[in-house]
């Protein structure tokens, strides 16, 4: 099995720097999936609510522990926020479901998905401010043991650091050789968060695949280094090119968060 370095977080936690990510893992599939991907190795499972398979991926990690593959206290399960929960009465009741969904009693890290309060595809009233207190709830709770947020951007994250009595502990993007965002990328490091490109640089990555020999080779990403000159060569394909916006998946003009 790899051997995955880990990543020390502001709340004191230990998280893999290579984690599996769960999104568009079907139904039909997931329970496999993450079973199979801690038989290889993988402690880090990148989960959210919006994913529509929490259960299923469940099912696998409970699997893992009844086969003697893993202990639950060695695996980092990820979850996060979805935008239509995020006032602050509704934050707990959520996140209690998702943790039955997944059948566990805590999450490692519980993150806000995007920063945008829905209810159903009408902007919600709920702050920023409302949202975050309520998470803050969720580690005096034990409900989660770090929290973080999921595609902010500069300005929101510096109004968050003015009333956060617990700082973020990772910052999730969507980060690539066409968007690198660099900007982002120093500010959350000069503010001690840690971001989800490249081992190499000092971030957390969330590969996919379904593929047990894939999923191998993106364990090991670690156990080499890359050139300087290579390390620049793919910085330089900046496109500011997004893939991943709300946009993309419900009818909506009025929802720009990455203008």
């Amino acid at each position: 099995m790899a051997n995955v370095p880990s990543i020390k977080l502001s709340s004191g936690a230990d998280m893999p720097q290579v984690g599996f990510g769960l999104w568009k893992v079907g139904t039909d599939i997931a329970a496999d999936t993450v079973y199979n991907a801690i038989k290889a190795g993988y402690r880090l499972f990148d989960g959210a609510c919006d994913y529509g398979n929490e259960t299923e991926c469940g099912q696998g990690v409970a699997r893992a522990i009844a086969d003697g593959l893993v202990k639950r206290e060695e695996l980092f399960i990820v979850s996060k926020l979805w935008n239509t929960f995020h006032d602050g009465e509704r934050v707990e009741p959520i996140v209690k479901k998702q943790l039955a969904d997944w059948g566990v009693d805590y999450f490692d890290l519980y993150l806000i998905h995007f920063p945008v309060a829905l209810d159903q595809i009408k902007n919600s009233k709920a702050s920023i401010q409302e949202t975050w207190t309520a998470m803050e709830g969720l580690v005096e709770k034990g409900l989660a043991k770090s929290i973080g947020v999921s595609n902010f951007q500069g300005q929101l994250l510096y109004d968050l650091l003015r009333y956060a009595k617990i700082r973020p502990a990772t910052l999730q993007i969507e980060h690539h050789p066409y968007l690198v965002q660099q900007e982002l990328l120093n500010l959350a490091k000069a503010e001690g968060i840690l971001l989800r490109w490249a081992t190499q640089r000092g971030l957390a990555i969330i590969p996919k695949t379904t593929r047990p020999a894939l999923m191998t080779a993106n364990l090991e990403s670690t156990n080499f280094d890359l050139a300087s000159e290579d390390l620049e060569a793919i910085s330089g394909l900046d496109r500011n090119l997004r893939f991943n916006q709300p946009s993309n998946y419900f009818s909506t003009d009025a929802l720009w968060i990455f203008g």
